[in-house]
């Protein structure tokens, strides 16, 4: 049995979780940091992370993984569900098996991880999942339905989760970060071009992805923010359901429950010029 705290985060090659990942390691967290490509993780070796591959759509490999945490570490305190990756283009455009792949690692990745750590944490009478929504499972763009639907369902799956497990002492919460200064931009502008670059949603991909880079650019806040929420999401003695992170995105969040739809629609469509002309 690991004396110190353990945590398992998948994504953990890249971003949002490499950086938490690197935080709980220097904290004196014991850190499984899991992702597809073993090869990415393995410079967190050094740092104090122990490497693992997972693929969250596939169910053999997480299985696995927690067979693995549990078998070395003896218990799981905080699973961190990171892993995930966006699609964009017009609804009519992506195709089914892209969209179901979407939904496969966003979702079911994301609740196939939780199942199979959280009878570990039940047996313990504690534990705490943290599960990286976005402020997208609030408010939808133009062009990325599929990316969108995958973050709503999150949201909910959460909420539920939440309920069902406070009688057994695992508490659960979900990070939602707006516009935050990784890869996120360019990834978008990459997918509405795969997707919608011609045909009759080309004009609005473009408009799109000129956005995106601008909203995820050097203006866009820095990935500490993010990390400094997931951190006290495992730490606090009574960690909160929601963290928007910057202040930006809970402005955002605020907007949506109280705009008419009809005025919510022409803001969006003014900021990312998919307005009717």
């Amino acid at each position: 049995m690991t004396s110190s705290p353990v945590a398992l985060i998948t994504g953990a090659s890249s971003g949002i979780g490499e950086a938490t990942a690197l935080a709980l390691a220097e904290a004196g967290w014991t850190v499984v940091g899991a992702a597809r490509r073993l090869e990415r993780l393995e410079p967190l070796r050094a740092k104090g992370v122990t490497p693992h591959v997972v693929d969250v759509a596939d169910d053999a490999s997480m299985v696995t993984l927690v067979e693995d945490v549990i078998a070395a570490h003896g218990r799981i305190d905080v699973l961190v569900n990171n892993a995930g990756y966006s699609v964009f283009g017009a609804v009519e455009d992506v195709p089914v098996d892209v969209a179901r792949r979407q939904l496969e690692v966003n979702v079911l990745g994301l609740s196939r991880m939780s199942q199979l750590a959280l009878p570990h944490m039940r047996a313990a009478g504690s534990g705490r999942l943290i599960n990286i929504a976005s402020v997208a499972g609030h408010v939808s763009e133009p062009l990325g339905g599929w990316y969108h639907a995958s973050k709503y369902a999150v949201e909910a799956l959460s909420d539920a989760l939440r309920m069902e497990l406070a009688p057994h002492g695992v508490t659960v919460s979900i990070i939602e970060p707006g516009a935050i200064r990784t890869e996120f931009g360019g990834i978008a502008a990459d997918s509405l071009a795969e997707h919608s670059g011609s045909g009759a949603y080309a004009g609005q991909a473009r408009r799109m992805a000129r956005a995106h880079e601008r909203m995820f650019g050097s203006g866009a806040a820095d990935v500490d923010v993010v990390v400094e929420a997931i951190v006290h999401a495992a730490t606090a003695r009574r960690p909160r359901a929601r963290y928007q992170v910057p202040k930006s995105a809970r402005a955002m969040v605020a907007a949506t429950k109280v705009t008419p739809t009809a005025v919510m629609d022409a803001v969006m469509g003014r900021m990312f010029g998919t307005n009717r002309t």
